[in-house]
């Protein structure tokens, strides 16, 4: 587990993850896509990676809703295999904070993934965007869908529903979440419990 320190927050580095799922079911559904994002405190962008996750069964597999996330089945065929996907992202994790908007989903997703194929993630302290949004407006008077927030903090969401798109709305959408806030310090980072 990541240590927190009185560091201003401008050192922290953060790794901002989204994934497309076939679903929304952590049982029958499989994580497709993963996007991740580095960026360090202040928002400036050090590092964007994506992948589709090849498939268990290569000839049988859903890929859910492609109207939404816009990946079809002779995509996923081409796709490289779990594991390497995954051993690639537990890389660009490390050193750094886990965030993504509503951060429990694509936490539960990443664990499943990574346990089928024996890759350990380390999630230290995740910061979910959702709940900071949400936090600013305890009256629930506001959507805090990701694509409502990015167009209160006049963020451009290019490909909503595409692991990387949505990784980089979410990282351009924190500065100022951090910033409303008043999160200047690492040991002010809010920690949500999420289930292991």
């Amino acid at each position: 587990m990541l240590q927190r320190m009185s560091h201003p927050i401008s050192s922290q580095r953060f790794a901002v993850v989204d994934v497309e799922t076939s679903g929304l079911s952590l049982r029958f559904d499989n994580v497709l896509q993963v996007g991740v994002v580095i960026i360090d405190g202040s928002g400036t962008v050090l590092d964007r990676w994506s992948s589709l996750l090849a498939p268990r069964r290569r000839w049988w597999f859903r890929v859910g809703p492609t109207s939404l996330h816009g990946i079809r089945r002779r995509d996923m065929r081409t796709a490289p295999p779990a594991a390497a996907v995954l051993t690639e992202l537990a890389g660009r994790l490390s050193g750094a904070r886990f965030v993504a908007h509503n951060a429990e989903f694509d936490l539960a997703f990443l664990r499943k993934a990574s346990r089928r194929v024996g890759v350990q993630l380390h999630f230290a302290d995740p910061v979910c965007t959702l709940q900071l949004s949400r936090q600013l407006d305890p009256e629930r008077t506001m959507s805090h869908r990701l694509g409502d927030l990015c167009e209160r903090c006049g963020v451009y969401l290019a490909r909503p529903h595409d692991a990387l798109a949505d990784a980089d709305a979410t990282a351009a959408v924190l500065p100022y979440l951090l910033q409303a806030h008043s999160i200047a310090t690492v040991d002010q980072l809010p920690v949500w419990p999420v289930a292991s």
